[in-house]
């Protein structure tokens, strides 16, 4: 059994984790802020921020220095003994370090482009700060570990596929312990790349509601570090899949979605009224809100509570899985009632099938937590985190 031995994030809901539990069973969000620094045209415009001070990346690593990995070493000191704890316990080598990303450093890329055109480029600006493979190395480098280090993008899911990756990793015997996770800053490409598609909404997004128009996007990075010592948060199962109907578009269908879910449900050895809670992946895009209230209907009736949380953190692109699993985890450890859907601006669309979305708050019934991320292409990961009775 893989254990989550320690996690840590950073969100629009907080900096650290009380902050984080606070906010979330408040339903209080301090860095969704109107911004006018995003779109092409200048038009306001909701984000989700970290509003916190990010710590330095140091002087050696200066190469690196980007938004992204500063997010991560955000996270990473939330959990630093522990980490600290495994890079003295186990050999270098036995440490993976996989990581998910969207954007990578391509802010400071575009920063420092537009500056270089208009001759007023200030500093040094190194390629490397936006391969997407640049998370992983930089954490590898930072912690100083050697063993398996590499960073996934498949868009929303990337993260949680960095974490399916650390716990394959480990049950192969490739290594020992796992650190996995993701960030993604903000960045005007991807951001003008929603609106040109029309699935931009320019205030807080709504996901499920009638009037619900589309994404909020958001920034933020998580942590886990996973083992196999003994802890009261477990990964239970996991499951992803592909199903490649359209770069975009979710398939009509959620056979993807569908599949992933399946998966995770078997490998934990559970049914569908088993899980305790839902965290879906809830974009507030028409298609995507359709396609999962339906998915959801199909697996688990009405029963399961569920709801998405996006409205609090925005879409964290590669980081929303680990972000969102971990909020997961904070709900379990801390007993927080489950986080319910805001339908305050506009009210729950009729036209979508029952699945069970909460409107108030709720306690948690059962100690199992679910959570989706479908992505851009079929890219679809399926999460499930337990505790202990």
């Amino acid at each position: 059994m893989i254990t989550i031995s320690a996690y840590g994030m950073v969100n629009a809901l907080g900096n650290t984790l009380d902050e984080i539990a606070e906010n979330l069973s408040t339903g209080h969000s301090p860095g969704m802020k109107m911004s006018h620094d995003w779109l092409i045209d200048n038009t306001p415009l909701t984000v989700g921020t970290v509003t916190g001070t990010l710590p330095e990346v140091p002087a050696q690593l200066i190469a690196h220095r980007s938004r992204n990995n500063r997010l991560l070493l955000a996270a990473l000191a939330q959990m630093s003994q522990q980490v600290n704890d495994a890079l003295t316990t186990y050999h270098p080598s036995r440490i993976a370090v996989i990581l998910g990303t969207s954007t990578s450093g391509l802010d400071e890329g575009d920063r420092y482009l537009s500056q270089a055109e208009q001759h007023e480029a200030a500093h040094q600006w190194h390629y490397i700060q936006q391969e997407l493979g640049d998370p992983a190395r930089f954490l590898s480098q930072y912690l100083g570990t050697q063993g398996p280090a590499y960073t996934i993008s498949t868009a929303c899911s990337s993260s949680g596929r960095a974490i399916i990756s650390g716990a394959r990793l480990m049950n192969a015997g490739l290594v020992d312990v796992a650190i996995v996770g993701g960030a993604d800053s903000l960045s005007r490409m991807p951001i003008n790349g929603f609106d040109s598609l029309a699935s931009l909404s320019k205030e807080r997004c709504q996901p499920f509601s009638q009037n619900r128009q589309g994404i909020t996007i958001g920034e933020g990075a998580g942590l886990m570090l996973l083992t196999r010592n003994n802890g009261s948060l477990r990964l239970l199962g996991y499951g992803e899949s592909t199903d490649a109907y359209h770069i975009s578009a979710p398939h009509p269908e959620g056979k993807g979605a569908i599949t992933a879910i399946n998966q995770a449900l078997r490998q934990a050895a559970l049914m569908p009224q088993d899980i305790g809670y839902i965290n879906l992946h809830g974009t507030a895009t028409p298609l995507n809100d359709e396609v999962e209230s339906s998915v959801i209907n199909r697996i688990f009736g009405e029963t399961v509570p569920c709801s998405s949380t996006k409205h609090l953190t925005g879409h964290t692109l590669g980081s929303a899985s680990i972000i969102e699993a971990s909020l997961c985890a904070l709900i379990l450890e801390r007993g927080l009632d489950l986080p319910y859907q805001d339908f305050s601006r506009s009210s729950q669309d009729p036209t979508l099938k029952p699945c069970g979305l909460l409107t108030t708050p709720k306690p948690l019934a059962r100690n199992t937590l679910l959570s989706t991320s479908f992505a851009f292409g079929g890219n679809n990961t399926c999460l499930i985190i337990g505790g202990l009775s």
